[in-house]
């Protein structure tokens, strides 16, 4: 019997291609994080032929990447087509990316043929994030470079409360990896120095359904298999309304929060050719890793 909290990939691929043409509008927090990981990227000096974003979505971190490294080649890869059509439409005559559409734990590139691997925000959707590590160990080049960022298990936690006291029957949020277990992975796929921070963002909302239009908007639909097979009704979600107003601030803003994680990871140098170089680098132990708290209106 598949586990609850399993994720149903052809929904996942479904769900982010309907909402293509709209998710820009609505990803705020997408859009913060990736600024803050292409950011990131400043702290180390690269000098990549060929760069990768793992989880592309809507193309603006591959034209950001096709900037910052003009002579590299830059590969975007989704599983959605329509995102992939999307991201197509940020190209420009001069700074033009390669779109894949492919599975990030299944990746159709060769050994050791990348430098760099970006992912914001994509990790989260995958059943098997040791799968998605050990594919970028197996791309990279010794000396490469992983650098993502995802969410941890306090991503939504009010939503959670408010559905689990309104219908505890069924899932309808995500399970999320805590950091440590993130920086566990890495290290079994092989990846060296593994360094990992967390972030806490909160976005304000009038009403609890704003937070839900944003949600699906972004095509983040309940995929789950705990969750339920037929409408909700109006009882149960008048329901998780009333709960969720117990968090309501005073300010009047409803808050939603997100415990966004940001980690690196290195390909172990060895014999071959390795284009990636780092300067100026600090690697912090797992265990001293701090927290900061970000709140976004």
């Amino acid at each position: 019997m598949a586990h609850e909290f399993d994720l149903d990939r052809s929904r996942v691929r479904d769900s982010f291609s309907r909402a293509a043409n709209h998710y820009d509008a609505a990803a705020v927090l997408q859009a913060r994080v990736r600024a803050e990981l292409l950011e990131r990227l400043d702290l180390v000096r690269l000098e990549p032929e060929v760069v990768l974003d793992l989880g592309a979505g809507t193309g603006h971190a591959a034209l950001a990447l096709k900037r910052r490294y003009r002579r590299a080649r830059v590969i975007a890869i989704d599983l959605s087509e329509g995102m992939l059509r999307e991201a197509g439409r940020r190209q420009t005559w001069l700074r033009r990316f390669d779109r894949l559409g492919a599975d990030a734990a299944a990746l159709p590139l060769r050994e050791a043929s990348v430098d760099l691997v970006y992912s914001n925000l994509m990790l989260q959707w995958c059943m098997d994030p040791d799968r998605v590590f050990r594919e970028c160990r197996r791309v990279l080049r010794p000396g490469g470079l992983l650098t993502f960022a995802t969410l941890g298990p306090d991503t939504l936690v009010e939503l959670r409360r408010a559905w689990l006291a309104a219908d505890p029957g069924h899932v309808h949020v995500n399970r999320f990896l805590d950091m440590h277990d993130l920086g566990d992975g890495l290290l079994r796929a092989g990846l060296a120095e593994p360094v990992l921070d967390v972030e806490r963002c909160t976005l304000a909302y009038a009403e609890v359904r704003g937070l839900m239009r944003d949600l699906k908007s972004i095509g983040a639909h309940n995929v789950t298999a705990g969750r339920p097979r037929g409408l909700t009704g109006r009882r149960t979600l008048s329901a998780m309304v009333a709960s969720y107003e117990t968090f309501r601030q005073a300010d009047g803003k409803l808050p939603a929060s997100y415990e966004v994680v940001f980690g690196q990871a290195w390909a172990p140098a060895g014999p071959g050719r390795g284009t990636v170089k780092e300067a100026g680098v600090a690697r912090v132990p797992i265990g001293q890793i701090g927290r900061r708290t970000r709140e976004v209106r």
